[in-house]
């Protein structure tokens, strides 16, 4: 009976260690379940301790109830966080930033907000007026830190250690009849999971 007590006992602490109190700000990671477009993000980006991710939200918590705003499907929307972990089979990552930056959050969230509605950027170019989802949060702390707060990099379309384009992506752009953006400046989830400006503070 000693055994079984102590058993439980274990489980419902490590569920009480793995439940997470979610705060507007808070950024979640997701690995995303679409196909070769997502192996081929996944192939060249690199996340939080080596985690795959292809998609990221921001949290904003209203009346009680927990949204996650972000640039998915056609456009920049707020969707309930129910809804945003359909999106994925696996677990998500919480980011959280660090103290001393957590009073950009809430010029970060109405600058997202102001933002609802606008295209989604499906050519995966900075600057061009709509957004991608990492994009988004690239300029919501942009705007609020009033420099840049996350990092931009040269994106590529390649396959590790060769020169050759994932066929998806030659796909993919020749559908959108434009050229693949190789060596263009962008952002990743993957890269802001690895931000030294927030800490992981587990997952869902």
């Amino acid at each position: 009976m000693k055994y079984y007590i102590l058993l439980l006992f274990s489980f419902t602490t490590l569920f009480s260690q793995n439940k997470i109190a979610l705060k507007t700000g808070d950024i979640i990671f997701q690995k995303m379940n679409c196909g070769e477009l997502c192996d081929a993000i996944h192939a060249v980006t690199d996340g939080y301790k080596n985690n795959d991710f292809s998609h990221l939200g921001l949290v904003y918590i209203k009346n009680d109830t927990t949204y996650i705003i972000e640039a998915a499907g056609n456009n920049v929307r707020m969707v309930l966080l129910e809804d945003f972990s359909k999106n994925t089979k696996t677990n998500m990552f919480v980011g959280r930033l660090k103290k001393k930056h957590q009073k950009l959050i809430p010029q970060a969230i109405d600058f997202c907000l102001t933002q609802i509605g606008v295209a989604y950027d499906d050519e995966y170019l900075y600057n061009n007026d709509k957004y991608y989802c990492s994009e988004l949060i690239y300029d919501a702390f942009l705007d609020a830190y009033k420099k840049p707060f996350f990092s931009l990099t040269p994106m590529t379309f390649k396959e590790p250690n060769s020169n050759t384009f994932f066929k998806v992506w030659v796909d993919y752009y020749s559908t959108l009849n434009t050229k693949i953006p190789e060596g263009e400046l962008g952002c990743n989830p993957g890269g802001i999971s690895k931000s030294n400006k927030l800490r992981i503070i587990g997952t869902l």
